[in-house]
């Protein structure tokens, strides 16, 4: 019997080492898996938070856990609301992460903890927001859009409208014909747009563009590559996701896209440092460090920072009447133009009908002639999926496959974010929620509803709303 006391001791103390070392190793080690999962916890929490005003048990839950992986329902988040200071643990104890709110910049993940850098990057709550016009939509807000209940019934049907939607807006010939909402979202509720964001930051570098201050043509774009091979990647390059630079856009684990956006508070530093795997122009990859290069490079062009922080509202959400519209930066000061912008359905849409209307808007031209031909425009490279400026000829399978239009052109983004735009039709249907990949939902087969329950496509206007001509001055 004392025998048995005796091993059963021995055991006991053993599970506790064996817990004890564990504990230790997490608390002094932890593994990269959980301290990505806490970052991406923290940034969204935060965002959802101090940007679209939602409880932050419902986002950790509903955002955070539900869809992803298993280990993410064993983070626990805590809130700091003067502070704006969000953190996540694992357990509520171990890999901590951490998200700052800088005002009307929104929310920055601070993997190193360092707040006060986070704060000198950029200065609290400028550019000041601006408020949404009464006129009439798309200028304002104001009554003037036209229901079609045809394609209201489309929207209300939970085939075409995916899993777990959070909005659907519908644009024809420049008024809103149907929009729907998910529970708990309405046409108020600033969403993220994920990789949407990629051809937003494009059409930023675009109004450089037209001031003559960037081209598709420059090189030597980053200091890193002066002396090396990268020197002679190209704008038009970076565009058209065919730098060939090394990166690993994969989400299922702690990849290149992850350890940028969850582990590294200069989210600059590991796509510039990527060694290149082929010859410019020469092969396609997916990446989002490209699109966060292309930030910094439109941000360095732009000038002072002063002047780059306030460029996004001054240069294009002003102008189109986005005023929900929160471009996010990284804890360094950098744009992170691959996924963070905030804006609601009806802002998402002004910008699909704005890229429709070729980029002009009220009759003035805020993007060079032949830019909003570049996104609809296949690079070879990506065997005709891509396009020469950050977006997309079809998502997943062709458009000629769902019967779609030819001159049909996508932005699309993480967890379900789709924006189709269809010029043959003067047609744009934005589509947001939270519908992760592997629930198999297909935004086409929503547009080709839409499309089914429209009159017959019409001719684009050139401005929806107005009869001016078109200015050529930026």
């Amino acid at each position: 019997m004392r025998f048995v006391l005796r091993i059963l001791k021995a055991l006991a103390l053993l599970v506790v080492l064996i817990i004890a070392a564990g504990t230790g190793w997490l608390v002094a080690r932890p593994p990269e898996l959980l301290r990505v999962g806490d970052g991406y916890a923290a940034k969204i929490v935060c965002s959802n938070v101090f940007i679209a005003g939602r409880d932050a048990d419902d986002v950790l839950h509903d955002d955070v856990q539900a869809p992803g992986n298993p280990l993410l329902r064993l983070v626990r988040v805590s809130v700091e609301r003067d502070s704006g200071r969000v953190t996540a643990r694992f357990m509520g104890l171990f890999a901590s992460s951490y998200a700052l709110y800088r005002g009307s910049l929104g929310c920055t993940s601070v993997p190193d903890g360092n707040f006060e850098a986070a704060m000198n990057a950029v200065p609290f709550d400028a550019p000041a927001k601006m408020q949404a016009s009464d006129a009439v939509w798309p200028q304002g807000e104001g009554s003037g859009n036209q229901p079609d209940a045809k394609i209201a019934a489309v929207l209300a049907n939970a085939r075409f409208a995916g899993p777990a939607m959070r909005a659907i807006v519908v644009v024809r010939d420049g008024r809103i014909v149907a929009e729907a909402y998910g529970r708990g979202f309405s046409a108020k509720t600033p969403l993220i747009g994920w990789s949407m964001t990629k051809t937003v930051n494009a059409a930023i570098l675009g109004r450089l563009m037209l001031d003559g201050k960037v081209s598709f043509d420059d090189d030597h774009l980053m200091a890193q590559w002066k002396d090396d091979q990268r020197s002679r990647i190209k704008v038009s390059d970076l565009l058209g996701m065919e730098s060939g630079l090394a990166f690993n856009e994969d989400y299922g684990s702690v990849a290149d896209v992850t350890r940028m956006l969850y582990l590294d508070p200069d989210m600059v530093s590991l796509p510039a440092n990527a060694p290149m795997e082929a010859a410019p122009g020469q092969r396609f990859r997916y990446s989002s460090g490209t699109a966060v290069l292309l930030s910094r490079i439109w941000m360095n062009k732009v000038g002072n920072a002063q002047a780059a922080l306030s460029y996004p509202h001054d240069a294009l959400f002003f102008p189109l009447g986005m005023s929900s519209a929160v471009f996010e930066l990284d804890a360094r000061g950098t744009f992170v133009g691959s996924s963070y912008l905030y804006a609601t359905a009806h802002d998402w849409a002004r910008f699909g009908q704005f890229l429709l209307q070729d980029g002009v808007w009220n009759g003035r031209r805020l993007l060079p002639e032949g830019f909003v031909g570049a996104m609809r425009t296949p690079t070879a490279a990506s065997n005709g999926r891509y396009t020469q400026g950050q977006a997309w000829l079809a998502p997943g399978s062709s458009n000629a496959a769902f019967g779609l239009p030819e001159d049909t052109f996508w932005l699309t983004g993480h967890d379900g974010q789709s924006m189709a735009i269809v010029p043959s039709a003067n047609l744009v249907v934005v589509r947001l929620g939270l519908t992760p990949g592997w629930l198999g939902y297909q935004p086409q087969a929503l547009l080709k509803a839409v499309l089914g329950a429209s009159p017959q496509s019409r001719v684009p206007q050139q401005q929806a709303g107005s009869e001016r001509q078109v200015e050529t001055q930026p």
